[in-house]
């Protein structure tokens, strides 16, 4: 591999005979196959070569971040190799990411795992989760998250897990609602917390009437506002993407599927190429809420803009999924990826106080119901499994509401 990226024999030599050659060789070519630039791969052989001399004191290689952060410190020898002061941070820091990589593709990098209190309890509980209630993967993720937080709060008290009282549980979410917390999140909470104590009592290790006495915040249907950007701020939005610019290119078909079809951050991470039908024209979303298909028209519009990201921006993967990101290794968006994408956008000039993806669905409903069409038309386009879901928007039909408000009764005594 190194004769292919370096064209002097003596290069080849110091980078052939420096430690690990093997292993680095395969790790350059892994990146070649996944569609790395000559550039790049160029870079990481050269970063390659200073991590494998200060990882040399590790003669198998299998270390934990902390080792690696360890050796990470001295760079006094490649700062006389370069003949200049090196910002020491960022070295370190390219040091640890291309370590990281490389030592994570070989399988050596040995992660400390997180050490939840009660870890048995809680695995069982997702697996039951799962194999006999048929939660979703998403669902038991989150409850997961949430169940494992209250039981690391928990444990400090210095108390076995059977003693769990409700008071206890009403200290956290008291605790969490000081914190960090709104009333919608402290109610997710509770209902985790109690799904769990309940598998608790099937089990024998809590009490049989503890999930019963857990109570969640009152959650009142239909009492926010959307929080949706109005629809003259998207099209501005749209108005400041460079057409020439690889990430405008990929992030204008992103922000069109959200606005105009009105799509779910997982519904656009989980696109894939085989979901749209070019010969017919129509594009087949994901309702992973409804674990079904729905099909749109493929719009001119959008078709145009994602054939473009296709052919000029979109790398070539072994990943089916439309959306990839635009650095090396090629992976699909995540969601958290595709919150970065709306919320930088919106935060220069759209006028919200909610700044992720979800917020456009919100401007999408907003404009329709501006443009005279049913909820029911609404909620069939948003992929709602009832109406009650699409009310809310009701609320933003300012038109509606004054022609109610301006109704005449006539003359009262």
């Amino acid at each position: 591999m190194f004769d292919q990226l370096f064209k002097r024999p003596s290069r080849v030599a110091v980078h052939a005979s420096a430690p690990y050659a093997e292993e680095r060789a395969e790790y350059l070519a892994h990146c070649a196959q996944r569609g790395d630039s000559r550039s790049t791969l160029l870079l990481k052989a050269r970063e390659l070569l200073w991590v494998a001399r200060k990882l040399s004191v590790y003669p198998n290689l299998r270390i934990t971040t902390e080792q690696m952060q360890a050796v990470a410190r001295d760079w006094r020898g490649r700062q006389r190799a370069y003949g200049r002061k090196l910002s020491t941070h960022w070295t370190r820091r390219r040091f640890m990411d291309v370590a990281g990589a490389w030592l994570r593709f070989l399988g050596h990098l040995r992660r400390p795992e997180d050490s939840i209190p009660f870890q048995a309890q809680l695995d069982a509980y997702c697996e039951w989760a799962k194999h006999e209630r048929g939660l979703r993967e998403s669902t038991i993720k989150r409850f997961r998250h949430d169940i494992a937080q209250f039981l690391c709060w928990y444990d400090a008290l210095g108390r076995p897990l059977p003693d769990v009282q409700v008071n206890d549980v009403d200290a956290y979410l008291a605790h969490r609602g000081n914190h960090d917390c709104r009333r919608a999140t402290l109610h997710n909470i509770s209902v985790a917390v109690r799904a769990f104590f309940r598998y608790g009592a099937e089990q024998g290790w809590a009490g049989q009437h503890l999930a019963d006495a857990i109570q969640a915040p009152r959650i009142y249907a239909l009492e926010g506002l959307p929080g949706g950007p109005p629809w003259a701020d998207v099209q501005r939005l749209f108005a400041t993407l460079d057409a020439d610019r690889p990430r405008d290119v990929r992030d204008r078909a992103i922000l069109m599927l959200l606005a105009i079809y009105g799509l779910r951050a997982s519904e656009v991470t989980t696109l894939r190429l085989d979901h749209i039908d070019w010969e017919h024209d129509l594009l087949h979303v994901p309702r992973l809420k409804r674990g079904e298909m729905s099909a749109y028209p493929l719009l001119p519009s959008v078709g145009n803009a994602i054939i473009r990201y296709l052919q000029q921006v979109r790398r070539a993967s072994v990943h089916r999924e439309v959306f990839l990101t635009l650095l090396s290794p090629y992976r699909p968006l995540s969601r958290a990826a595709l919150y970065g994408v709306v919320a930088t956008r919106l935060a220069l000039d759209a006028r919200t106080i909610h700044r992720g993806p979800h917020c456009l669905r919100h401007a999408c409903a907003a404009r329709l119901i501006a443009d005279g069409l049913s909820l029911k038309e609404i909620g069939d386009h948003l992929g709602h499994r009832s109406t009650s879901a699409t009310r809310i928007y009701a609320k933003v039909d300012l038109p509606g509401l004054r022609a109610v408000a301006a109704f005449d009764l006539g003359e009262l005594p």
